[in-house]
């Protein structure tokens, strides 16, 4: 994202997940909050993403979703995910970042994949 509040409110995420790990209560406001600046920035990939984010969040009161595998996908509906080791917060840090840099392809393909396990899980 080009919007320099909605970069500061990224990182305060980033902390308040180091601190208090997933806090609904507060995380999920800030989830919409960013997804605001998205709307503003006309970022429709991002604005469905953080959208699917906050109510996985609410639902699951957690985020279960994995990191994505580096690996290249042949087909849209094998998509593969790694490191089912990591925690929900460095999950969900790992999505949020994506956000710092919409001008980078891979963040969008990226992005693109979340959206889908998002909406199939």
């Amino acid at each position: 994202m080009e919007n320099i509040k909605a970069i500061e409110l990224i990182d305060k995420i980033f902390k308040n997940l180091d601190e208090t790990g997933i806090n609904t209560d507060t995380l999920i406001e800030d989830i919409k909050e960013l997804r605001g600046y998205a709307i503003e920035q006309k970022v429709p990939l991002l604005v469905k993403v953080l959208r699917l984010t906050y109510e996985h969040i609410e639902k699951y009161d957690s985020f279960v979703i994995p990191i994505l595998d580096d690996e290249p996908l042949e087909e849209a509906d094998d998509l593969d995910v790694t490191n089912e080791e990591s925690s929900p917060v460095e999950n969900l840090k790992y999505v949020l970042a994506l956000a710092k840099n919409l001008n980078n392809k891979g963040n969008i393909a990226d992005l693109k994949e979340y959206k889908a396990l998002l909406m199939d899980y």
